[in-house]
């Protein structure tokens, strides 16, 4: 398991997150603070018509797989990336 803190580093400023190799602009993202509970949104992102969200429960217990790269209980993989990063 990944520490909560290398996940939420990674989400800090993003401007997108791909999941499972496709890439999604971030229009709302709150990194989980003790005020957040399991079924808080933390995450919302769309590409194109597809419109996803993430829910606390979903991102705890994701396991690192290097790179900034995450792997969740329901076997994604999310990566966080700032626009820095896409060019």
């Amino acid at each position: 398991m990944v520490c909560r803190s290398e996940l939420f580093h990674s989400m800090q400023g993003a401007d997108y997150v791909v999941i499972d190799g496709v890439v999604f602009t971030a229009n709302y993202l709150r990194v989980p603070d003790e005020f957040t509970v399991a079924d808080d949104v933390v995450l919302e992102a769309r590409n194109g018509d597809t419109e996803i969200a993430l829910i606390r429960s979903e991102i705890d217990g994701a396991i690192g797989l290097g790179e900034g790269s995450f792997r969740l209980r329901n076997g994604s993989v999310v990566q966080f990336l700032t626009s820095a990063v896409i060019h």
